[in-house]
């Protein structure tokens, strides 16, 4: 039975992180079947800390919204009652903060005080994630390069709650003690993004730039990352110079939708586009997205966005 502090404090700018940390104390609670109170303002749960209750076992308080008070609530309200915390009884204080939103100061404090205990939650940088999945990946057993960390930020895309869900089912499906590489990561979690981004490679191979610039922006507005739309947009365009290189070869173009990994009519409607392009012109298309990765790298005062619909219009042209 794990053993409680009378408070805790969880706060900080990772939202998801915050919100399943309550989500597991109230899980933890209802298993050893403590009562659960909720409040979501100073007085409100200072009265339920001073309140006499008749409840068996361990009460739990849950207090949602503190990025929200001052200084002088907590003062006023609840440092008297966590002073004279009674027995059995847990307050956990939850923090959603968000730029200069924070949990006031003198609920740190106080929390500390009552002996509790005050942990963050804060969001990795973006270019942080990398190192952050591996050290993720190793405290479920897993060992990943620094080259398959990156592939899947690339894939999955910056929020560290979908990363930390897919290293879990790479952790189910592989076991501990696995080494991944870039490709072995690729191959089990690119598949979802792979299919949401199919369609705006293969307007790209037909080089239909009006359908490809819809296409970008509605996936942008879903939550997908420019870097990642590039990443597939590159390996579909590298996947159709194969194509065309094999047809002016002079393979059967049943032969070739034959080798191709996807159902025969997604095969063949592939092909098809590729026939109407010449390998030049998809060098050229990979060439410019060669360029769009190191402009997005900082060569190029624009925002990703735009450096990446002109280069669909380029490449498409």
């Amino acid at each position: 039975m794990p053993a409680f502090k009378p408070a805790y404090l969880i706060h900080g700018d990772d939202h998801g992180r915050v919100g399943e940390r309550r989500g597991r104390l109230r899980a933890l609670a209802q298993a050893q079947g403590g009562s659960v109170e909720v409040a979501a303002t100073a007085d409100a749960a200072a009265a339920l800390l001073i309140a006499l209750t008749l409840s068996v076992g361990r009460r739990f308080i849950i207090v949602d919204g503190v990025e929200g008070w001052k200084d002088a609530e907590v003062t006023l309200h609840l440092q008297p009652a966590l002073a004279a915390m009674p027995p059995d009884t847990t307050i956990a204080f939850f923090a959603r903060e968000d730029g200069r939103i924070k949990a006031p100061p003198a609920l740190h404090s106080a929390v500390k005080a009552a002996g509790g205990d005050v942990s963050a939650e804060l969001a990795v940088k973006e270019w942080d994630l990398p190192k952050w999945a591996s050290a993720r990946a190793a405290e479920l057993g897993l060992t990943l390069d620094g080259a398959a960390a990156r592939a899947l930020v690339g894939a999955v895309g910056a929020r560290q709650a979908r990363l930390s869900r897919e290293l879990e089912k790479l952790a189910l499906e592989y076991g501990p003690g696995t080494t991944l590489d870039a490709e072995a990561v690729l191959a089990r979690v690119a598949r979802s993004a792979e299919r949401r981004a199919w369609t705006l490679a293969d307007a790209l191979v037909a080089r239909d730039g009006a359908a490809a610039t819809r296409v970008y922006l509605q996936l942008r507005a879903q939550g997908e990352r420019p870097e990642s739309l590039s990443y597939w947009m590159t390996r579909r365009l590298r996947e159709a110079l194969a194509v065309s290189l094999q047809l002016e070869a002079g393979s059967p173009t049943a032969t070739v939708r034959a080798s191709l990994r996807m159902p025969p009519k997604a095969a063949a409607a592939f092909v098809s586009d590729v026939q109407r392009s010449e390998p030049s012109v998809l060098r050229r298309a990979l060439a410019l997205l060669a360029d769009l990765e190191i402009d997005s790298r900082g060569r190029s005062p624009l925002d990703p966005d735009t450096l990446a619909l002109r280069t669909i219009e380029r490449a498409a042209a």
